[in-house]
């Protein structure tokens, strides 16, 4: 006679279980029993069967429910059935069949429940943690209502902690073991470990880890979380907040920030000062690490320095940082030649010199009507033309501080007796002339003063300015053309307080025409203008 069993049933908590006991005969007549095992190692009867005849019916009876809701039952297999398993069920349970002059037999079945675990809780330390103590206590993470108990692990930054259980100065865990009133197991670990100033930006949390039927497993991650700490200073640094340039510049009339940061935690109180005569002048005292200078001046360049106050850096840490707060600056511009320089044509050569008070030295360049002449403070003209009258730029630049510039400028002048040019509109040879024939004159001259243009006939039109600039006026003379013209010509004159010069138009003889009045003379203005 022999019984077979499942040796090993794994359930989840809440399932139904059927324990199967199979004799490998069936006499006429037998008896099942199933029993439990105490952790006494007791044998407790919990229900049997009877088999007699041909028919295999089983008269069943359940004899020690234990108090267990829902009761055990037998099918009418004789299986034992657990309606719904709970943790209190994890025992050993043994069928036992007895047939008389067949013999007894029995076997052995081992049940497991399973029990997934709660979400796992982190009570993180709110306090600040300083990097100078040993191994202070940083999280408990609570793993609750699971079978059988959850492992807990720690992890910083996704690493694995492997740490003991033993107390010591670097870290370690303690573990503590619950089980609750359901049977269920609630499982608390507690970390302590020696924070680094690392850790300022380490990212901590705890994984839960509980096993399954059919040898799996599985994990419940906790949120993560981050510390607080308290590390003294190591390193300070000071600087110029915007605007200022590569060079260290700031431009004057701006407003200045300074900013000091010291790598300590928690944040640091900051005096900040500037030193006169080797003597500290306190500005201001924050938290914040900043200083705005509104509205700098010159005389406000110097040595500026900050100072971190904390007591608990290491005696060979520097806490003190100064640097050199450069104001830039660009005075109006001076030129030896004032406003106007008037000057006598074909003179020698001078120089006009420009000069600047500025910090730091300005690039100086010289312009006219927006054409590059020189670099540099001076400007050398002559000899003297017409041609160099105009508008002269003296223009100073900082390439180390953009957004820096001025320009000053004067007007250059050159006196002397007119020039003239005189052209026809459409001309023709003479002799070529008709009587009757329209035909256009036009005068220009430059020179200074002014020149003034006349003609000898009437109608000529007022001196204007003329297109082509360099100081050219121009009139205009429109007429037509007789046989007195070709003997006598049209003239016109430029004059100033220098003298005097005139251009004669000359026709020839000029063909005569029938039906011809006399002379017609019409004046046509035309006037364009250019600026000195």
């Amino acid at each position: 006679m022999h019984v077979s069993v499942p040796p090993l049933v794994e359930v989840m908590r809440g399932e139904r279980v059927s324990l199967n006991c199979t004799p490998s005969k069936k006499p006429d007549h037998f008896v099942l029993e199933w029993f439990l095992i105490e952790r006494s190692g007791a044998r407790r009867r919990l229900a049997s069967a009877e088999q007699q005849g041909s028919e295999l019916q089983l008269q069943r009876t359940v004899h020690d429910p234990r108090g267990r809701r829902p009761p055990y039952q037998l099918d009418p297999q004789g299986s034992l059935v657990l309606a719904e398993a709970q943790v209190g069920d994890e025992r050993d349970y043994v069928c036992v069949v007895t047939a008389g002059a067949a013999g007894t037999a029995e076997a052995t079945s081992r049940l497991r429940v399973f029990a997934q675990p709660e979400a796992a809780e982190v009570l993180p330390n709110t306090g600040t943690l300083s990097v100078m103590d040993s191994a202070p206590q940083i999280a408990t993470c609570s793993s609750r209502n699971g079978n059988p108990a959850p492992q807990i692990s720690w992890y910083r930054n996704g690493r694995l902690l492997e740490l003991p259980t033993e107390m010591n100065e670097e870290g370690y865990v303690t573990i503590r073991t619950v089980r609750e009133a359901s049977g269920l197991l609630s499982l608390s670990s507690t970390l302590y470990l020696r924070v680094r100033k690392a850790d300022r930006t380490s990212s901590f949390h705890c994984v839960a880890q509980y096993s399954l039927p059919g040898d799996r497993h599985g994990r419940l991650d906790s949120p993560a979380f981050n510390l607080t700490l308290h590390y003294p200073t190591e390193h300070v640094h000071l600087w110029v907040g915007s605007p200022s340039t590569t060079e260290g510049w700031v431009r004057e009339g701006d407003s200045v920030q300074l900013l000091c940061e010291g790598d300590g935690s928690p944040n640091p109180e900051y005096t900040f000062f500037r030193l006169q005569d080797k003597q500290e002048e306190v500005l201001s005292t924050n938290l914040e690490g900043k200083l705005t200078l509104e509205g700098v001046n010159r005389s406000q360049s110097g040595i500026y320095g900050c100072r971190v106050e904390d007591f608990d850096a290491a005696e060979d840490v520097v806490l003190t940082r100064t640097l050199g707060v450069n104001v830039s600056y660009l005075d109006p511009l001076e030129l030896s030649a004032g406003k106007e320089l008037s000057v006598f044509l074909n003179s020698s050569r001078m120089a006009v010199t420009c000069s600047a008070r500025a910090q730091p030295a300005p690039t100086l360049r010289w312009t006219k009507d927006s054409v590059p002449l020189e670099n540099g403070p001076t400007l050398s003209l002559g000899p003297f033309t017409f041609d160099s009258a105009g508008t002269y730029v003296c223009e100073a630049s900082m390439p180390s501080v953009p957004l820096v510039s001025r320009t000053q400028s004067f007007r250059l002048l050159v006196q002397g007796s007119p020039e003239l040019r005189a052209k026809e509109l459409e001309p023709k040879a003479e002799g070529s002339w008709t009587e009757g024939d329209d035909v256009e004159l036009i005068c220009s001259a430059r020179g200074y003063p002014e020149p003034e243009l006349t003609w000898s006939q009437p109608g000529g039109s007022p001196a204007e300015r003329a297109h082509g600039g360099q100081g050219w006026v121009s009139s205009s003379l429109t007429l037509r053309v007789t046989s007195t013209l070709g003997r006598e010509g049209v003239s016109c004159e430029a004059s100033n307080s220098h003298g005097r010069l005139s251009h004669v138009f000359h026709f020839g003889m000029v063909a005569p025409q029938a039906a011809q009045a006399g002379v017609a003379v019409m004046a046509v203005a035309v006037s364009v203008g250019l600026l000195l």
